[in-house]
């Protein structure tokens, strides 16, 4: 069985430092700390202080990993632990979250480590870089989010192309003809977030199906930002009547922008969103929504990797068809 010490006598360093690199307990050089994992996987080290020990133990700690990148909205990431938390602990199990985008470095002292049995990743890229490490490794996992190519993963997800569309096909039977996403922060494109591209593809899709004009602008959270944006649009498309929100953080700022601009929501502008219900349900001018399921996610994740965990077979992608709940935003062209 390969010891701490070989590991140590491998990357040139002491067993103290083995043990901090890989328990995070005090700080290392990313230096030194690439020097560990290194040896630990060239000599296939598992530790066993609270994970799978020789005897097939298992630490009943899921992972989950979440980094908290630029233009990630803390508030709904909350909600997606929340219920990943509350799920796990019905199954007797723990919940370790990972926040630094370290991406492949994290999932590999996880796994190389036995710290534990299985991770849930969120913020998926179309082209994730930590794909090929959990491909690769035995470490079960379930992505909360829908990469490029998805095969060999098990996936699960709101369907937000179809969610996008959703939005687009309410406003076009309203009798729009002229509307606009308004979405994301600029970086969550930059990094091809999956969800924010696949509702982009289904807003555009949508609106060239009813042959409608349309616009798409990413926008970063803040009044003064839903300012600059609600004039924007009203400058470059004067004909706008109808607008597809995609950014929690803007659906009040937004409405009260475009007020001030002198047009009222409904009577001259509807407002859709994609967003979580509470979100939607107590803005001040209640918004017409598809729900982010976020306990929903939650929860199918961690029963995922349990059934997983137990050798039971599970669908490699799962995406939850968009419900849109009417509210007081939306209303027919010229109301």
């Amino acid at each position: 069985m390969v010891k701490i010490t070989d590991v140590a006598r491998r990357a040139g360093v002491s067993p103290s430092t083995v043990s901090y690199a890989l328990s995070g307990k005090r700080p290392i050089s990313d230096a030194t700390r690439l020097r560990v994992q290194a040896a630990v996987r060239e000599l296939g080290y598992r530790a066993d202080g609270g994970g799978r020990g020789p005897a097939g133990r298992r630490s009943k700690v899921l992972a989950l990993a979440v980094p908290m990148r630029s233009g990630v909205h803390v508030p709904v990431v909350t909600q997606f632990a929340v219920s990943v938390v509350t799920a796990a602990r019905a199954h007797d199990h723990d919940v370790l979250l990972l926040t630094q985008g370290e991406g492949e470095d994290g999932l590999s002292r996880v796994a190389d480590t036995g710290l534990a049995d299985a991770v849930i990743v969120m913020d998926v890229q179309l082209q994730d870089p930590r794909l090929p490490l959990l491909r690769s490794r035995s470490l079960p996992s379930v992505l909360i989010g829908v990469p490029a190519e998805p095969d060999g993963l098990t996936c699960v997800d709101l369907d937000f192309r179809a969610a996008g569309e959703l939005c687009v096909d309410h406003l076009a039977r309203l009798g729009h003809r002229a509307v606009a996403l308004v979405g994301s922060p600029p970086e969550v494109y930059v990094r091809r977030t999956a969800f924010a591209r696949r509702l982009v593809e289904g807003f555009t899709g949508a609106a060239d199906r009813h042959r409608l004009t349309s616009a798409v602008h990413p926008c970063g959270t803040g009044r003064e930002a839903a300012r600059a944006i609600a004039g924007r649009l009203v400058r470059e498309l004067p004909s706008l009547t109808g607008v597809v929100v995609h950014n929690e953080p803007l659906v009040d700022p937004l409405i009260d922008a475009f007020e001030e601009l002198g047009l009222s929501i409904p009577g001259d502008l509807s407002l859709t969103a994609v967003c979580p219900s509470p979100v939607a349900a107590s803005a001040r001018v209640p918004v017409t929504s598809v729900a982010v399921p976020s306990a929903e996610l939650g929860t199918r994740a961690v029963h995922l990797l349990v059934r997983k965990l137990s050798g039971a077979p599970v669908p490699g992608a799962t995406l939850l068809p968009p419900r849109l709940t009417e509210r007081a935003s939306t209303a027919p062209r010229g109301a």
